[in-house]
C-alpha cells in the first residue's frame, strides 16, 4: 500500500469500515482501546460462524491500544490521512489533558502526517467543539479553517453522529491540513 490512513478511537467501527471500503487501495489502521468497540468492529468484519477462519481485509489493521503509543513509534511523514471522529469530550476542565486534540498530540500528528495531509475531526459536544476551535486556533502546524456544520462528502456516517441528530445536537466537522 502506498497510502496509509489512521483512525483514532473508532467506536463501533462503522466509519473505519466505511472509509476502508471507499479506499480499498489504502492501508487502513483502526485504533481503539475499548473492548466493546473492538468487538463491534470485529463483528462487522467477521461473519457469524467464521470466527476461526475469517481474516480482515488485507489492507485493514487494528491497533487495540492507545493511539498515542502508536504515534510515538511511527516514522515521520508516514500517514496520508487521519481521523478522530466524535471522541470522548472529557467535559470537566480537570480532564482536559485527556482530550486527544491537545498541543502534545497535535505535534505528534504533524510529525506523522505527510505535508499537505488531512486530519479530520468531528464532535457534537459543545465543550469539545469549543476546545478544538480554541486549541487548533492557537497552533501553527495545521491550516485550521472553521468547521463545517454538515457532514462533508466522503465522510462516512457514525452512530455517534446519528445519536447527536436524534438528541438535537449539531456536529462540527473539521478538516485540518498539515503545513510543511
Amino acid at each position: 500500500m502506498s497510502r496509509v490512513f489512521l483512525e483514532i478511537g473508532f467506536g463501533g467501527g462503522e466509519h473505519a469500515i466505511g472509509q476502508s471500503e471507499l479506499n480499498p487501495d489504502v492501508g487502513y489502521i483502526a485504533s481503539e482501546v475499548f473492548e466493546n468497540g473492538l468487538c463491534s468492529l470485529l463483528s462487522r468484519l467477521v461473519p457469524e460462524g467464521e470466527e476461526d477462519t475469517a481474516t480482515p481485509p488485507p489492507h485493514f489493521r487494528i491497533w487495540a491500544e492507545d493511539a498515542r503509543l502508536l504515534l510515538k513509534d511511527m516514522p515521520d511523514a508516514c500517514l496520508d490521512q487521519a481521523y478522530l471522529m466524535f471522541p470522548d469530550p472529557w467535559p470537566k476542565a480537570r480532564h482536559a489533558k485527556r482530550r486527544f486534540v491537545h498541543p502534545e498530540n497535535i505535534k505528534q500528528m504533524h510529525r506523522v502526517l505527510k505535508p499537505g495531509a488531512i486530519w479530520r475531526v468531528a464532535s457534537d459536544h459543545p465543550v469539545y467543539q469549543e476546545w478544538v476551535t480554541d486549541v487548533m486556533g492557537k497552533q501553527d502546524l495545521f491550516d485550521a479553517p472553521p468547521p463545517a456544520k454538515e457532514r462533508p462528502e466522503g465522510w462516512s456516517p457514525t452512530r455517534y453522529e446519528a445519536k447527536a441528530f436524534r438528541e438535537g445536537r449539531v456536529p462540527f466537522y473539521w478538516t485540518f491540513t498539515r503545513r510543511p
